[in-house]
């Protein structure tokens, strides 16, 4: 199975390079109807997942039912699924990896995420060769040389936490980004935890990826004036259109025998 699986990540390489060096936009959510409506607009590369947000969404952590969840986001047009072992060890962490890159069956669009713990650490390096990686829950800039070293596919910083903690988490998530630049890392920085549509801003422009929720796409997708401004389009359209369906009639009128 490990051999079909490293297979596939071989072969999904030429497709996912495609977009290699932009960033990359995830929605944090396990809803379909989130999916449904946001995923249409194109604004994003995937969706990340992890147990907090399958309790959040109603969705069971159970391997079938998180299976199926990667498999609709697939289905749904998403490029990768981010999925989250879980089990608390590392032998327990690499046989549910497993277990969903084989019911998932798509490795190359499948990343598991693993928590920067010891045993989330030991799992990612087993795992490296048969999976994409996320290592995530990163609160410190130091970590990068753990994702660095392992050339985990993603690191994902918790910004808006760190921030809660009294950490500058715009800056500690820069700094990352910096390090991985200058050593050339394969590793993409994934920042989390963006509760503003500016967080998101300010990652993106330093080159990294972000994740954050559906009402923060909402936010970078609804904006006021530029509503404003298409409905003056439209008004403006409709106000040139009776004025020339107008000027038809009164010139067919005016044409017309008396």
């Amino acid at each position: 199975m490990r051999l079909a699986i490293a297979l596939a990540l071989a072969s999904g390489v030429d497709a996912l390079a495609l977009t290699a060096g932009r960033s990359r936009l995830f929605l944090d959510s396990a809803s379909r109807a989130d999916w449904n409506e946001l995923l249409p607009t194109g604004l994003f590369y995937g969706v990340t997942t992890n147990p907090t947000i399958l309790e959040r969404d109603g969705v069971a952590c159970t391997a079938a039912a998180v299976a199926a969840l990667a498999t609709d986001a697939l289905d749904a047009g998403c490029h990768q699924v981010m999925v989250q072992a879980w089990g608390g060890t590392a032998d327990a962490y690499e046989k549910r990896a497993l277990q969903l890159l084989d019911a998932v069956g798509a490795a190359d669009h499948l990343v598991i995420k693993l928590p920067l713990t010891r045993e989330g650490i030991v799992a990612a390096t087993r795992l490296r060769d048969d999976a994409h990686i996320c290592l995530t829950a990163c609160y410190a800039k130091e970590q990068v040389l753990v994702a660095n070293a392992l050339k985990a596919d993603y690191l994902a910083p918790y910004l808006g936490r760190m921030s809660d903690m009294g950490v500058d988490g715009t800056a500690e998530c820069l700094k990352m980004q910096a390090a991985l630049d200058s050593c050339r890392s394969p590793t993409r920085l994934l920042a989390a935890s963006l509760r503003t549509a500016g967080a998101v801003f300010d990652v993106v422009a330093a080159g990294a990826d972000a994740t954050f929720s559906a009402e923060v796409a909402r936010s970078i997708l609804d904006v006021q004036p530029t509503i404003a401004a298409s409905l003056a389009f439209e008004d403006a359209a409709m106000a040139s259109q009776a004025a020339s369906l107008e000027a038809q009639f009164l010139a067919e009128a005016e044409g017309a025998p008396q």
